[in-house]
């Protein structure tokens, strides 16, 4: 006799590093997004390593706090992975707020049998010229390659469990490669709805070294995002965000 299904249960997990001007607004929204879907959930911060208040605005808004020291992205969300309990994964980027009906639908789109999937994707703030050129291209790119944007990836345990998970060799792209693990397990789902996730590295950063970074690893391919070293947009030092008050949003589709 087969055992009856575990009922549904949600388990957020934030990937952090040095996200205390973000992270509380993430959390608010993923705890309302939680109630509304209806649907038992919890929150899980993987704080990697963090010098700021990370870790302290995690436990003031009630999430389960993993503290790691990966310094890789791909390490700190499996680590979240491990600790928490559901039976839903969503990994949530500690700078993207998410809303009740793109949570809805990705819990509805595993319950009926997807193995994992993504969303659209809006860009808060006012965003410079080189990268509202960019855009588009990646946008039509993520969709036509079936690629979840790393920002908001789901997945069932199930699926993340047989494919083992974020691959840790790389410390980029791990999203591609995950994306890519769950096409071949089962049914991938690009949802309509939209997540929103701070444009900060592209105001930070010039287009010339966005599009160095892009040329790299375009010329280098997986070796490219097998080390740290040319990655420094996601592990360098963050700098000062110009539009500290964003009130605009631009989709990437």
């Amino acid at each position: 006799m087969n055992e009856p299904a575990p009922p549904p249960v949600i388990s957020f997990i934030v990937p952090a590093y040095n996200e205390e001007r973000l992270l509380a607004r993430t959390l608010e929204a993923l705890r309302a997004a939680g109630r509304a879907s209806l649907l038992p959930f919890e929150v899980v911060v993987a704080d990697d390593g963090s010098t700021d208040a990370t870790a302290s605005i995690a436990s003031d808004h009630g999430a389960v706090l993993v503290k790691v020291a990966h310094r890789q992205i791909a390490a700190t969300r499996n680590s979240g992975a491990r600790a928490a309990r559901g039976n839903l994964f969503m990994f949530v980027d500690a700078d993207t707020v998410v809303c009740p009906a793109v949570v809805r639908a990705a819990a509805d789109a595993m319950l009926d049998g997807a193995a994992g999937g993504g969303a659209s994707v809006r860009i808060d703030g006012t965003l410079p010229r080189y990268a509202r050129i960019l855009l588009p291209a990646a946008s039509w790119w993520l969709r036509t390659a079936r690629i979840a944007a790393g920002c908001f990836i789901f997945c069932t345990r199930e699926a993340f469990v047989a494919i083992g998970g974020f691959d840790e060799a790389y410390f980029g792209a791990e999203e591609i490669v995950l994306s890519r693990a769950l096409r071949r397990h089962g049914r991938f789902v690009l949802l309509r709805h939209a997540v929103t996730t701070s444009g900060r590295k592209l105001r930070a950063h010039t287009g010339g070294e966005i599009l160095r970074v892009v040329w790299r690893l375009a010329w280098r391919g997986k070796r490219g995002v097998r080390e740290r070293r040319g990655l420094e947009i996601w592990y360098g030092e963050r700098r000062h965000d110009p539009g500290e008050s964003p009130a605009a949003s631009r989709r990437l589709d």
